[in-house]
């Protein structure tokens, strides 16, 4: 049996991150002794690797509860716990292509401050010059009328 900080020291969690996976049933199979302390077995250390995995995905831990559940109710559930993988995947492509578009616009900022730097372009980036000049951003034209109201 392990403690709390034997646990961390095995997985490569934080002793907080194994309080906060039990606290959230995240390890069903974790015993309390006598003085109502966690106590990790083989099984409990299992579990805590799988949740650790799952987190390093970018699974929340609602979605990681609902894998524990599944789980536990055994193999039948290999159909449902497949679908939840599918669909978390799905959910880590858009947040990857978001980053993509965020690193695109980024790129232009920078190119944008390189030409600044380098005196090819007034200094269009900050909000107090913009009464004096008339710029486009991405899609937004600033204009006198459009600053004014």
């Amino acid at each position: 049996m392990h403690t709390v900080k034997e646990a961390a020291e095995i997985t490569g969690l934080t002793e907080h991150a194994v309080r906060f996976y039990t606290d959230k049933g995240l390890v069903p199979s974790v015993l309390r002794n006598q003085n109502n302390i966690r106590m990790f077995d083989e099984e409990s250390i299992n579990w805590l690797h799988g949740v650790k995995c799952l987190k390093q995905s970018g699974m929340p831990i609602e979605v990681i509860k609902k894998y524990v559940d599944l789980c536990l109710e055994g193999d039948l559930t290999i159909p449902q716990r497949c679908a939840l993988m599918m669909e978390h995947k799905e959910a880590a492509l858009v947040k990857l292509e978001e980053a993509k578009q965020h690193v695109a616009h980024l790129e232009q900022k920078i190119a944008l401050y390189q030409a600044i730097l380098e005196h090819r372009s007034p200094d269009t980036t900050n909000p107090s010059n913009w009464d004096k000049i008339q710029h486009m951003h991405c899609d937004v034209f600033y204009s006198p009328s459009v600053r004014k109201a």
